[in-house]
């Protein structure tokens, strides 16, 4: 399978259904792959959003194919109902959003995703603002090992944050290797299946691209954009956020924490539902794919049905 394939995709278009006259957002739009999927599903239409500007070259590709039906949108999908907006879009029949970076962007080097190969410390998906080797740099030790914790989920933050203030002592980090290096020593120990710089690299990412917030932002804007009976789907490939998506699906959905076995009466000013799960309200990649696409093995994904309710 191609790393540009999209995880989950027959998932994902037998959970959103399109139909002919629909109007759809992509909004972490990629290679494409989902809004290809979802052209070719129905006579519809997919306004595809995304911040990295890299990606016009599959925009323009579908352009070709799907015209007068596709729509690229340089942007965050955060910001969806105002560049909805200005292409006269004010209600959505779905919106799918695949979080966090892609396959492609890990492949370049050039981008500083990954360690797997030598490249610059960058890791900005937008290609605007702070770089990773800014932040590695600039933060204080305690800074940093906030990063490593609370986005990364790593517990030996303190550790490796330490390390990094007295390696760029010596001389600035702006290499992936040489940041991977510094953590894997501060760590120590046995060589692991996962590599012990994974968890600190996630963190410095979703920091430096705001991830998020972003995502937080995304899902009530979502809320607001899609019509009644109208469909979000989520796949993240995170834990916290994954727990961030199940926590907004269960709040929408009448689902409230305080609710249990011995108090199952909800609160008499409590909302109206704004959403309705599925059953099972959550999915992962089957054998086949996990075989074929390593990237689907951390995979979750999340739909909610919009009601009527404002």
């Amino acid at each position: 399978m191609s790393a540009h394939v999209p995880v989950m995709a027959s998932e994902m278009l037998d959970w959103l259904e399109p139909r002919p006259g629909g109007v759809y957002i992509d909004g972490t739009f990629g290679a494409g792959g989902y809004s290809r999927a979802i052209l070719r599903a129905a006579d519809c239409r997919v306004f595809a959003i995304d911040r990295d500007p890299s990606t016009r070259v599959f925009a323009e590709r579908l352009e070709q194919e799907f015209p007068g039906r596709f729509v690229w949108i340089l942007g965050n999908f955060a910001d969806m109902c105002a560049l909805a907006a200005m292409h006269g879009v004010h209600e959505v029949d779905g919106i799918v959003l695949d979080i966090g970076v892609s396959s492609m962007q890990f492949d370049q080097a050039e981008r500083g995703f990954s360690f797997r190969q030598d490249g610059p410390l960058d890791m900005r998906m937008s290609q605007q603002g702070a770089s990773a080797a800014d932040i590695v740099n600039t933060a204080s030790e305690s800074e940093l090992a906030d990063i490593f914790y609370y986005y990364g989920e790593e517990k030996a933050a303190r550790r490796i944050a330490h390390a990094i203030v007295a390696a760029r002592a010596l001389a600035p980090i702006t290499r992936t290797q040489r940041l991977a290096a510094v953590i894997r020593g501060a760590i120590g120990g046995k060589p692991q299946k996962t590599d012990t710089a994974t968890r600190s690299f996630q963190g410095l990412r979703i920091y430096v691209n705001r991830e998020f917030e972003e995502l937080e932002n995304g899902l009530k804007a979502a809320e607001s954009l899609l019509a009644p009976g109208g469909r979000l789907i989520v796949v993240s490939f995170h834990s916290l956020e994954d727990r961030m998506v199940k926590r907004f699906t269960h709040s929408r959905c009448g689902k409230l924490g305080e609710t249990s076995r011995h108090r199952p009466d909800r609160p008499a000013n409590a909302e109206s539902p704004r959403f309705f799960l599925p059953r099972p309200e959550k999915r992962t990649a089957g054998d086949a794919e996990l075989a074929a696409n390593p990237r689907a093995r951390s995979a979750t994904m999340r739909m909610m049905i919009r009601g009527g309710a404002a």
